[in-house]
């Protein structure tokens, strides 16, 4: 019995060590357990707040868009207010268009209608002008033919005239002996001599001076006259050289030789006034260098 007991006592022992620690293992449970709690009811109230939050963002979100939305429908109606505002101006307008254009259609054949009949007159006038120009014509062809037919008596009693006029011309001697041509003694005479067109003719009208006076291609100084016998003096400068021809008669061959021409240039005084001579020269066609 008493081996019994000796083995029983160390149990007893053991299970009073079990005790405490089944005790801590409970409060350690149960501080888990409320630690858990407060821990998941945080959470929850940081879940219910979150889910607030979200709740305010959506509605704020819902808000903005249908204020977006309305602000876009809006816009849209204006648009499409806008494009019906157009369209009934286009027609308007197309309608003012073709009602200009038809109008200045009109006018346009207003304009045309009044430029025909102005180019229609136009062309009546020149018609009338035209044919009073011809009426005119034909009168003047009919006064230029008996104007012709004139002429051709005049130019035929000219002719006679001059025919006659240069066979009453004189072939005399000049001053030096030597045979001159045909002379004239007016402007008649000196006319038909030119006709003839044997000679250069140089027409002067001569005031006595002291200095030379350029006749021709020659120079010629005025002395002295005397209107009474028809007598002058002169003297007559050609190749640098000087001839005096004193007491010279009118009408008579004055003659002289320059070094260009055989022939010898002739003075012809026709008039002798009271210190002024009038007359022409003469010089050959043909000029050459005499040897």
């Amino acid at each position: 019995m008493s081996e019994l007991t000796e083995t029983r006592t160390p149990s007893r022992s053991g299970g009073n060590i079990q005790i405490p620690i089944l005790f801590g293992l409970v409060i350690a449970v149960a501080a888990a357990t409320a630690y858990l709690f407060f821990t998941v009811d945080g959470l929850k109230t940081d879940l219910h707040s979150m889910r607030e939050s979200v709740l305010a963002e959506l509605a704020k979100v819902r808000e903005t868009s249908s204020i977006s939305t309305a602000s876009n429908q809006q816009h849209l109606d204006e648009l499409r207010s806008e494009l019906e505002n157009t369209r009934k101006q286009a027609a308007m307008a197309a309608g003012r268009a073709r009602t200009d254009a038809l109008k200045h259609a009109e006018q346009l054949a207003k304009q045309i209608q009044t430029e025909q009949a102005r180019q229609q007159e136009m062309v009546k006038t020149e018609l009338t002008e035209v044919k009073e120009a011809a009426s005119t014509a034909n009168n003047k062809i009919t006064d230029v033919s008996g104007e012709v037919t004139n002429v051709k008596t005049e130019v035929a009693s000219t002719k006679s005239e001059l025919e006659k006029t240069i066979a009453d011309l004189k072939s005399v001697r000049g001053d030096l002996g030597v045979q001159s041509g045909l002379i004239a003694t007016n402007g008649q005479e000196l006319a038909a001599l030119r006709t003839l067109g044997e000679r250069n003719y140089f027409e002067f009208n001569l005031a006595k001076s002291k200095q030379p006076q350029r006749i021709g291609d020659i120079s010629v100084v005025l002395k002295k006259t005397d209107p009474k016998r028809s007598k002058y003096s002169i003297d007559v400068l050609a190749d640098d050289k000087k001839v005096e021809k004193k007491d010279k008669t009118a009408n008579e061959p004055v003659q002289f030789y320059v070094a260009k021409a055989r022939l010898p240039y002739e003075i012809v005084v026709n008039e002798v006034q009271k210190d002024r001579i009038t007359g022409y020269l003469a010089t050959p066609k043909v000029q050459i260098a005499r040897k």
